[in-house]
């Protein structure tokens, strides 16, 4: 374990709730302030996605100002779509402005096959109409009607895609089954300050009763719950002490609690939390739910912390199929982990040592860091790039806690 890892610090602003809060600035025709946006490349992406579009930009720090007032494009370019998984909720954004948007297929991490079936299907059911016979998706639109859609799955990108469409209008859409993550409600905040009537976000019924107009707004974006998990995943693992401010401890409280069961001590006052690791790690079981349950992007995090607890893990991997890729990374750091169908099964290890591994994704990049930290000796990540995409800085703030990671500039990796 690192000897000295400790420190306080901020969290940085929701990738996840950012991206979905940038694609609803379309829907006012005006301008939009956004604060708290961290610098990342998913943020860039969608940016560039904007702007293709006819919107005008401007960013100084964290705040960005998105101004759509020309805005006349309705055709993600598909090099960006390609690039960027949810970019697809752009498109519920566009059609509920302009009444017509044309997409392709969008790209992103390879965990999974994350079909948009739910969102073309929920789009379907409020009266677009969409032609998937060329290359392109091409959905038009009228008017949305009136209706209650019943999602197959709690999904949060149809969930979102589906607000976004239904937000301007004459019409009252119901969602049943729908996501409750808090990225959720921060959107339907955002929306609601513009003029819009959204109500029940952070259950699994939403209602959306179309407005005809929008206003400007100025915003601040939720804090990231996933950077939070992270950086407390980090200390864990390092058996390191830490204090983060400007978090809401409810978002991420089945990580608090399994954190406690293997021996941390953990203290939430308001928006802090205060962790101290323990010589002393002991496994636990896990399985990622939706929201409210364990988190998905926080299981490849939690499995690497299990790999240096004492005694057998049981991890069940609920949301994606492929979201064990990077165990294989693990094992070459002398992990001892045994993947059966979506379980991991884990025997604690008393330390892990440095290799090259490659990330397989954003998650799977993190969870390699956090393991190169712990680990004796150095450890070689390549394909950083996936980490970029979701986390601002995170070689930083791990070496202002007490890590030593250098970043090769200049090559691709």
């Amino acid at each position: 374990m690192a000897p000295d890892f400790h420190g306080e610090m901020d969290v940085s602003g929701s990738k996840n709730a950012t991206l979905p809060i940038l694609a609803a600035t379309i829907l006012n025709g005006k301008v939009s302030k956004l604060y708290n946006v961290p610098d990342i490349s998913d943020v860039k992406i969608t940016i560039q996605i904007l702007e293709s579009l006819g919107c005008k930009v401007k960013k100084d720090k964290k705040k960005l100002i998105i101004d759509s007032r020309n805005m006349k494009g309705t055709t993600i370019p598909e090099e960006l779509m390609r690039k960027l998984r949810s970019s697809v909720i752009i498109a519920g954004a566009i059609i509920s402005r302009f009444g017509e948007a044309c997409f392709s297929y969008p790209g992103g991490c390879d965990i999974g096959s994350r079909p948009i079936d739910l969102h073309l299907k929920g789009f379907k059911k409020i009266g677009i109409k969409i032609d998937e016979n060329t290359s392109n998706i091409v959905c038009k639109c009228d008017k949305i009607i009136s209706t209650e859609v019943q999602l197959d799955f709690p999904s949060v990108g149809a969930t979102e895609n589906l607000i976004l469409a239904s937000v301007l209008g004459t019409h009252e859409v119901i969602i049943k089954n729908a996501a409750m993550e808090p990225e959720i409600v921060d959107l339907a905040d955002f929306l609601n300050r513009m003029g819009a009537k959204v109500t029940g976000a952070g259950t699994n019924v939403i209602k959306i009763r179309g407005v005809k107009e929008l206003r400007e707004i100025s915003y601040t974006i939720m804090p990231d719950r996933i950077e939070a998990g992270t950086l407390l995943l980090a200390t864990a693992i390092t058996g390191g002490e830490i204090k983060l401010n400007k978090v809401c401890p409810e978002h991420i409280s089945p990580i608090l609690h399994k954190l406690q069961e293997c021996g941390c001590r953990v203290e939430t006052v308001k928006n802090t939390i205060y962790l101290k690791s323990n010589a002393k790690l002991i496994g636990t079981e896990i399985k990622t739910m939706p929201y409210p349950g364990f988190p998905t992007d926080l299981q490849p995090l939690f499995t690497t912390f299990l790999t240096v607890c004492k005694g057998t893990s049981i991890v069940t991997e609920n949301i994606f199929e492929n979201r064990y890729k990077f165990t294989q990374e693990l094992k070459r750091m002398g992990a001892k982990i045994n993947i059966e169908g979506k379980t991991a099964i884990i025997k604690g290890v008393k330390r892990l040592h440095g290799a090259n591994v490659e990330s397989t994704d954003l998650r799977g990049g993190a969870s390699l860091m956090i393991a190169g930290i712990a680990a004796r000796g150095t450890t070689k990540i390549k394909k950083v790039e996936y980490i970029l995409r979701g986390y601002e800085n995170l070689d930083q703030k791990l070496n202002f806690l007490g890590a030593n990671i250098t970043r090769e500039e200049g090559k691709e990796d």
